[in-house]
């Protein structure tokens, strides 16, 4: 049996999240990104899925929620895990059953507040920020078929001053993935083993 672990990586932006789990890993004899999927071929993702030599694909949206493309080069990756890391559609109800709690996700803020269809990245900051939350933070989450419901795996959370700015609590948000979101895909892919 390989007892080397499968991460496929799911992104639709700049990427941050998605390299920083790849150099966590890098090093590790038991892990391999074997892929990251975009929805974007113009995605700053792409540039760094090439710099960091792990495969990249691009899907369109038919292959992605009408057609088993997307699912067929999945069984094929054979994923222990399925990261979206900054990816914005909504996982398809057929995806999700074809790989049950094996999609993660990491929220920019701490669920349930600040979830659903349209609350990511900016707009989830500038919420937190008009309804002046002395903290927020982020959620790991497994994904289901609804948008941010998945059943929650870990949170972590950072204090906010009144004068912190949209982009700072971004910043912090921000620190908090690169901190926590590596190390729990960890514990999720070795907890079988203790």
């Amino acid at each position: 049996m390989n007892d080397i672990k499968r991460i496929v990586l799911f992104a639709s932006g700049n990427g941050t999240n998605a390299e920083r789990i790849c150099t966590f890993f890098e090093k590790d004899a038991h892990v391999e990104v074997v892929g990251i999927l975009t929805n974007k071929r113009t995605a700053k993702v792409w540039d760094r899925a090439n710099r960091l030599q792990i495969p990249a694909f691009c899907f369109n949206r038919i292959a992605f929620s009408e057609g088993d493309a997307v699912i067929r080069l999945l069984k094929a990756l054979q994923p222990d895990l399925i990261v979206l890391a900054g990816f914005l559609w909504k996982i398809p109800e057929q995806l999700v059953r074809v790989f049950p709690n094996i999609i993660i996700n990491v929220h920019p803020a701490l669920l349930p507040k600040y979830g659903g269809k349209g609350m990511y990245g900016q707009h989830v900051h500038a919420a937190v920020k008009k309804n002046n939350e002395q903290e927020t933070g982020i959620t790991i989450h497994y994904v289901n078929e609804h948008y941010d419901e998945g059943t929650i795996i870990f949170q972590a959370t950072t204090p906010l001053e009144e004068s912190d700015s949209v982009e700072h609590i971004a910043n912090k948000v921000h620190t908090l993935e690169y901190a926590h979101y590596p190390e729990v895909i960890k514990k999720l892919l070795f907890k079988e083993n203790g």
